[in-house]
């Protein structure tokens, strides 16, 4: 993915899987809203290993669930 797009966009075409985005455009709370792919990976190491590469303005995120309160997930 090398255009710009939503971070909705880009959960559903990467999901269950970590991002790192360029940060685009965000909105008045500071929240990303806009990114450019950078890397994906179902892998959070990978990905943190890029972000440690990148030094732009990025944002990293999971496209996955989020365990309930009380669960965790074993990677």
């Amino acid at each position: 993915m090398d255009e710009v797009a939503t971070i909705e966009e880009i959960k559903k075409e990467f999901n269950d899987e970590w991002v790192l985005v360029a940060v685009i455009e965000e909105n008045e709370l500071g929240e990303t809203i806009k990114g450019k792919v950078i890397t994906h990976n179902k892998a959070r190491d990978e990905v943190y290993d890029a972000m440690k590469k990148n030094h732009g303005y990025t944002h990293v995120f999971f496209t996955g669930e989020v365990p309930k309160k009380g669960y965790a997930f074993a990677f």
